[in-house]
């Protein structure tokens, strides 16, 4: 860290400081205090699981529908930091709310939990087009890499707290209850993102942008069209988008499939925090391994590793029938999860117009948040026809073998870099 510019490590540290709201909020305590809170004020168990899906998919819908105006409004002068700062200051304080809120008013902790989403989701559009502000070309794999090691590190410091808040709640040793003890660990989560968002706010400016004009709104809608007529001209970057698309929803769905995966092999919830806890641990060090190696072999090589090694572990799943297995697999996993989101970030960040770097990563953004459908459909459908939980899991390869075939065709970096300056 200490060889990073300024600039450079404040962008980091936003990643430090979010992975908070990823593992506490979105994956480990929030979503099992929303079902106990429903069901201790008369909601069925089916019917609270529903709400929380249907509140998931609303909110990922309206950012993701939003993103690519937000982004081309984004990219006129002084106002990609004003929409970031927006959806921070929305984000936190609604996260904030989540530990103030009574625990029997689960609708409106659903509703609160919403605009979090979008906050959070909001943020991320910004944070991750700022990375063409903050870094030259050939430091993006590093600086890209760096900020997802730090999120891993960065996650487990708050997750810790917050478990270890539950836990001696639950065996009495504190004195408040487990509903409180949670409360408590939200609290911590706001805290948490907003202090080390400081640097990022104070630190990192505009640095390509498009000169302000009247009505950026409307300005901005009529820049969106523009780039949708002239799609043919950025062919190869919507060409890495699909294969994107394809290759990441394998891996967002290994992600958050894992959990409900390891229970049906009998591993129970608190062997399954540890796993997640020390798979956090050890893809710190691998995010910036691939970025290193990123810069000897390029980024486009590395990233067809990584779809490798998801293939390797969707054939392993197939075969997997004990928790060494499961330990094995997650390991496999965090080796190359941090690695391939870092440098597909990176190598997204080179092939983009910098003026319009905003608009194209709202783009990105949709993709993202869209390719969480096909996967847990593909392996659900897969387990329910055979029968078979590793089934499911090992049709994933499907969907890595059309992302790197589709990645195999895009352009190399530097070269679609020159082509979009000729076009421009």
């Amino acid at each position: 860290m200490s060889r990073l510019t300024k600039q450079e490590k404040s962008w980091v540290f936003y990643d430090w400081a979010n992975s908070a709201y990823s593992i506490l909020i979105t994956t480990a305590v929030f979503p099992l205090y929303f079902k106990s809170a429903a069901n201790s004020a008369g909601v069925a168990a089916a019917d609270s699981t529903a709400y929380w899906g249907y509140a998931n998919s609303i909110a990922t819908l309206l950012i993701s529908i939003c993103a690519p105006v937000l982004g081309s409004i984004a990219d006129f002068k002084g106002l990609k930091k004003r929409l970031f700062t927006f959806f921070f200051a929305l984000g936190i304080i609604f996260t904030f709310l989540l530990g103030v809120v009574p625990s029997n008013q689960w609708l409106i902790l659903l509703v609160c939990y919403m605009l979090t989403v979008i906050g959070f989701g909001g943020t991320n559009i910004f944070y991750d087009a700022f990375l063409v502000d903050v870094t030259e070309e050939e430091r993006m794999n590093k600086i890209s890499s760096r900020g997802y090691a730090m999120g891993y590190i960065g996650s487990t410091i708050p997750f810790i707290l917050g478990i270890a808040l539950i836990l001696l709640s639950q065996q009495g040793i504190l004195p408040i209850s487990v509903s409180v003890a949670s409360q408590i660990a939200f609290a911590i989560t706001a805290l948490w993102w907003s202090l080390f968002t400081i640097p990022m706010l104070k630190n990192v400016q505009q640095k390509y942008y498009k000169e302000r004009v009247p009505h950026p709104i409307s300005n901005g809608f009529r820049q969106l069209f523009e780039t949708v007529k002239k799609i043919k001209q950025y062919r190869a970057l919507f060409l890495f988008l699909v294969a994107y698309f394809f290759y990441i929803d394998g891996v967002n769905t290994i992600i958050t499939m894992s959990t409900a995966y390891g229970t049906d092999l009998g591993i129970g919830s608190t062997s399954l925090l540890i796993i997640l806890f020390v798979t956090q641990v050890v893809a710190a060090p691998f995010a910036i391994l691939y970025g290193k190696l990123a810069d000897t072999f390029n980024g486009k090589s590395m990233l067809l590793v990584g779809i490798f090694i998801y293939i390797a572990v969707c054939t392993y799943a197939y075969f997997l029938k004990t928790v060494l297995d499961f330990w094995i697999l997650a390991m496999l996993v965090a080796s190359s999860q941090g690695g391939i989101q870092a440098l597909s970030r990176a190598y997204f960040a080179k092939l983009v117009p910098k003026e319009h770097a905003n608009e194209f990563f709202g783009f990105y953004s949709i993709f993202y948040k869209f390719a969480a459908i096909l996967g847990p459909f593909l392996v659900g459908f897969t387990a329910q026809m055979t029968g078979n939980t590793n089934s499911g899991v090992f049709s994933l390869v499907v969907l890595f073998i059309i992302g790197g075939a589709l990645l195999l065709r895009v352009p190399d970096a530097k070269s679609f870099s020159a082509s979009n300056s000729i076009a421009k």
